[in-house]
């Protein structure tokens, strides 16, 4: 017997709410299901397709296969942190273009393979410590055009291509932790290639790095600038004496082996800043960010300013340079550009639009420290010619001095005593 139209949408509205049901090993609370440790060894055969967050950590799984999340096209936050994930297969994140944090922190992978996170373009943040990753393919980071922040510490990673993190790829990325790793030494030029904001958050210590100058030199630099990844881990930049492990040593407290090492000038790297609070020093190039709530992309984007005025595309000049993405950059700083940036993004097809507030300060460069041996050296100097000179060319001021004969003149005889001369005839 063939169902009836009323039939056949009951048995529809059956179905698509059997799908919306919470497995019974999970929680499930508004836009959040949890089913973390309940000691899956693989994913219910039904999930509601509602969530924007899923937490699977802490439970037995140990593959994911293709197009695992298709049913929940919402999802923004996945963790699955402390399970035992080998490998991903191709497609694993299909659908869920929208994923902001993914975390796979605490598992069994191996590898960061090209294909691992095709797709995921929306992905601010990833965490992948505490795995047993020993390479990362060329490639594999390159899609994710949004990314923030990279979780790569406690691996076996003995190199990284750092040539692959370029401006372009990732215009966002403010942090890369390659800390706790294998690798004892990196391509510093490289690694000086790296976007300034990259640089400022590049945690590389407690790695068996084997001193020389070109590593010194790149330390010395961010300790300069007083980069977090310097100061927040001084004891724990270390490097090993000629590659013996047994002769380790802190080079930011015992920087004696690198005295004759030579340190380059800084040079100065564009900033592209995505804090709503930035300090630059005067002569830095600096990018200001247009990151809004909107997420199309044919936006119009316009900047005001309290030191420059409106800002737009058809107002730009030789200091000033505006990127498709509403990004500013500003060639030159300058002190009196010190003040409130406040970006527009206008969706005009929707009638949307929404803000960005940048308050950036413009400091002078510090004054060139002055040596106090040579200023005492130079002050010894002084003292001792004025001494000297005091001693044998101030002349004689006393009323004992014998004065020299005056020349004998016929008619008049002119007598000298200090302190009065008088002439007789």
């Amino acid at each position: 017997m063939t169902p009836g139209p009323f039939q056949a949408l009951l048995l529809f509205g059956i179905l698509h709410c059997s799908k919306q049901i919470c497995p019974s090993i999970c929680l499930c609370i508004s836009d959040t299901v949890s089913c973390s440790s309940v000691g899956l060894a693989k994913l219910p055969q039904s999930l509601p397709s509602f969530p924007t967050n899923l937490d699977l950590s802490h439970n037995h799984l140990s593959c994911l296969g293709p197009s695992t999340f298709t049913m929940m096209p919402k999802l923004e936050k996945l963790w699955m942190a402390h399970n035992e994930i080998r490998t991903l297969s191709h497609n694993v994140f299909s659908n869920v273009s929208g994923l902001r944090l993914l975390d796979l922190s605490s598992n069994k992978l191996h590898m960061v393979e090209q294909h691992y996170f095709h797709g995921l373009w929306r992905l601010e943040e990833l965490r992948l410590f505490n795995n047993k990753i020993a390479q990362v393919e060329v490639g594999s980071l390159s899609g994710l055009s949004s990314l923030k922040k990279i979780y790569l510490s406690y691996n076996q990673i003995t190199h990284f291509p750092f040539f692959s993190i370029q401006e372009h790829f990732q215009p966002f990325l403010a942090m890369l932790d390659l800390s706790s790793n294998w690798m004892s030494s990196l391509p510093w030029e490289d690694v000086k290639a790296l976007p300034r904001l990259v640089q400022r958050e590049l945690y590389v210590h407690n790695n068996p790095l084997i001193c020389d100058c070109s590593m010194y030199a790149v330390f010395w630099h961010w300790n300069l600038r007083d980069y977090n990844s310097v100061k927040d881990f001084t004891d724990e930049h270390t490097c090993n004496v000629y590659g013996d492990p047994r002769r380790s040593i802190r080079f930011f407290r015992n920087n004696q082996f690198f005295q004759n090492c030579t340190v380059e000038k800084p040079v100065m790297q564009p900033v592209t800043v995505l804090l709503s609070d930035v300090v630059v020093f005067e002569g830095d190039r600096v990018r200001l960010d247009c990151q809004t709530s909107l997420s199309t992309t044919d936006l119009s984007f316009s900047w005001l300013s309290s030191s420059r005025g409106l800002i737009t595309q058809t107002s730009m000049n030789d200091t000033l340079s505006m990127f498709s993405n509403g990004t500013l950059e500003i060639q030159a700083t300058m002190v009196n550009d010190s003040g409130v940036y406040l970006c527009t993004a206008v969706d005009v097809k929707q009638g949307l639009n929404a803000t960005r507030k940048v308050n950036v300060t413009v400091l002078l460069p510090a004054p060139e420290p002055f040596n106090t041996g040579y200023t005492t050296l130079l002050g010894c100097i002084v003292t001792l010619v004025l001494i000297l000179t005091y001693l044998f060319l101030t002349p004689c001021r006393c009323s004992y001095c014998k004065q020299p004969p005056a020349p004998y003149n016929q008619g008049t005889l002119l007598c000298v005593f200090w302190p009065f001369t008088r002439e007789h005839p």
